[in-house]
């Protein structure tokens, strides 16, 4: 004899079991849209990687993404095809880069704490004003900024691509870690204060140690965007010598001449590797950072 709790029991368990159910079914639509979504976004990239193998006649006629025969002479062309081996043009990234990493770690750093931590006369209104400079277009302070270099005889040189990072001219990477920097308690400065830390020892003993993630996600988006920047290189620079890899790569293409879509598309997929790697490396960081979780441990 069935009682009514019995009842009640299979009638919620039929139940739960629909409910499981159905959620498993939403998941799994979700995540073929959210797979379907990504191969959409990454098909540009698998054309190109194809591209970079197939024999130079079948890149524009080829209907299928898999290569119809496979060759690596594209990127033998594109690597060993300019005047200049593109090994120096990935130094010259390269050290762009990194000293550009170095500089917007250095100052934007000291700037932010500056901003979070000390008390000076006119704090907020040159807080505002440093904001202010986000709503400028690079454009509108370009022809200013070109006749300070050209006379200072840096143009076709990397100084004018490195040294105003080493003057915190990337007022981003300063709010973003004036925020983070807010976001760690002020107890810790006064009990360094009681101990007899300056504020320089408390910026590099206790602040930078505990701003890993931030310090970490300026440091990636400064790669990115320097390793692609395309624009500034193309105003600064005009030997062949002293190319990044993205001026490098333009000279593949010519209106006038034959263009070598191969090697193009060969030294893109190579280009694209030191981004990725990076991003991979530096991931977790990155996450943390943007989160602002970093203090949370």
């Amino acid at each position: 004899m069935i009682t009514d709790v019995q009842r009640l029991t299979v009638v919620t368990g039929d139940s739960g079991e629909t409910t499981r159910l159905r959620k498993g079914a939403l998941s799994l639509l979700a995540h073929g849209l959210l797979t379907l979504a990504s191969i959409l976004m990454l098909y540009p990239l698998l054309w190109m990687l194809s591209a970079s193998f197939r024999p130079e006649n079948e890149i524009f006629t080829a209907t299928s993404l898999w290569p119809s025969s496979w060759s690596i002479q594209s990127y033998i062309r594109g690597w060993t095809g300019l005047r200049i081996g593109f090994d120096t043009f990935f130094l010259n990234s390269l050290i762009i880069a990194v000293l550009a990493i170095i500089g917007n770690l250095a100052t934007c750093s000291l700037a932010a704490f500056a901003f979070a931590r000390l008390e000076f006369r006119g704090r907020r209104f040159w807080f505002a004003m440093m904001l202010g400079t986000l709503m400028l277009p690079y454009q509108v302070t370009l022809i200013p900024q070109y006749v300070l270099f050209h006379q200072l005889g840096w143009v076709n040189t990397f100084l004018p691509l490195v040294v105003p990072k080493f003057l915190a001219a990337d007022s981003f990477f300063i709010f973003l870690m004036v925020q983070f920097f807010r976001g760690l308690p002020k107890e810790l400065d006064e009990a360094a204060m009681m101990d007899g830390c300056s504020p320089w020892r408390i910026y590099w003993k206790i602040l930078l140690p505990l701003s890993t993630p931030v310090l970490a996600t300026a440091a990636i988006f400064t790669f990115i965007w320097t390793w692609d920047d395309f624009f500034a290189p193309l105003i600064y620079l005009s030997d062949i010598r002293t190319y990044t890899v993205q001026l490098a790569l333009r000279t593949f293409v010519d209106s006038s001449a034959e263009s070598d879509w191969g090697g193009l598309f060969a030294m893109s997929t190579l280009t694209l590797v030191p981004v990725f790697i990076f991003f991979l490396v530096f991931q977790r960081l990155l996450i943390e950072g943007i989160a602002t979780t970093g203090m949370k441990r």
